[in-house]
């Protein structure tokens, strides 16, 4: 799971633009497209992102977090 790329993709599935969200998360262009290369987020910016579009972006963690609990148990 990659969550800036998971964000990224929802930004365009909502058809608004990088320069609108950066101003919604009070974030320069080139510090949001940083957002979108990073692999994890912290969970005050990834909450303020998940009420600004509207997604849970926590479900994600919690999906893999189930399934690596369900590999650790076949072990």
């Amino acid at each position: 799971m990659h969550i800036g790329q998971l964000i990224k993709q929802e930004l365009a599935n909502q058809g608004r633009s990088v320069v609108w969200f950066a101003k919604q998360i009070s974030c320069s262009r080139a510090c949001t497209y940083k957002l979108f290369n990073q692999p994890s987020i912290g969970t005050d910016r990834l909450l303020l992102i998940s009420n600004l579009l509207g997604v849970d972006f926590f479900k994600v963690y919690s999906a893999e977090l189930k399934e690596i609990r369900k590999l650790m148990d076949k072990k």
